[in-house]
């Protein structure tokens, strides 16, 4: 297992060197996401049973092909549209600073955590509950980051919104309702695989949805958009009133600020 997770490790770095090297070449950041998506489809390929898969195992990774496949494409498809991504402005033409970015290997590897474990396993055990609670919690997650992430594009799409923000569809209940998917959707692997964890494979395997659940709290996702949007909207009491009434994160619970 352990030398199975260093070719894992070792593709992973791989790839993202690669991305850098293209990135630093033609100074874009176009394929940061696609080499994210890339590497999360891979190692998940990889990682299986080469003589034998389970259901479970099939059915687990099938997740995670889908959700990388369908936030890689539509990420793609928003940079074409857009033409940059404003995180990379102050590190566009800085080939260290784009280093350090694209070496995300630490991200995917710990949020793969819980399905490269379950996809090492050489037996079985019939499906119970437990998986079905699992899966049914990624396809909720999934299908509520795919429905935000199109209703906030329809949204800026829309010329008449110009200036303005989104508080319609998800974004009436959570500022954030495509994060909120997103931790559900690892969260739900979690769960499905942690019937087949055993001894610290369980404690390791639930570091993934704890790493998503911080790193889009508190580092690269919201912080960096409740920042973007208070620069622009600061100033617009509708927005203030938006922000004060509308949960963060999970719909319907308001947290106290601190």
């Amino acid at each position: 297992m352990g030398l199975q997770f260093g070719r894992l490790i070792g593709v992973d770095l791989a790839i993202q060197f690669i991305g850098w090297i293209i990135s630093v070449k033609f100074r874009t950041e176009k394929y940061y996401d696609l080499t994210g998506s890339l590497t999360f489809i891979l190692l998940t390929y990889l990682s299986r049973n080469r003589t034998h898969q389970t259901l479970r195992q099939k059915i687990q990774s099938s997740c995670v092909f889908i959700w990388a496949l369908r936030l890689g494409t539509f990420l793609f498809y928003r940079m074409l549209k857009v033409g940059k991504d404003s995180r990379f402005d102050r590190m566009r033409n800085s080939p260290s600073k784009l280093f350090v970015v694209f070496h995300k290997g630490l991200w995917v590897i710990l949020t793969l955590l819980p399905t490269l474990y379950l996809n090492q396993k050489q037996v079985d055990k019939p499906l119970t509950k437990t998986d079905y609670i699992g899966w049914g919690l990624w396809l909720f997650g999934f299908l509520f980051e795919v429905i935000a992430d199109q209703q906030k594009m329809t949204f800026k799409n829309n010329s008449n919104n110009k200036g303005n923000f989104i508080n319609t569809g998800l974004w009436k209940y959570s500022r954030h309702p495509n994060y909120f998917g997103e931790i559900c959707s690892w969260l739900g692997l979690y769960i499905s695989s942690s019937h087949m964890l055993v001894g610290y494979e369980k404690f390791i395997g639930i570091l993934s949805p704890i790493f998503v659940t911080c790193l889009l709290s508190f580092v690269s996702g919201i912080p960096i958009l409740e920042r973007k949007a208070m620069k622009l909207f600061g100033n617009n009491p509708a927005y203030n009133t938006y922000r004060n009434r509308t949960p963060i994160l999970i719909p319907f619970i308001n947290f106290p600020r601190i």
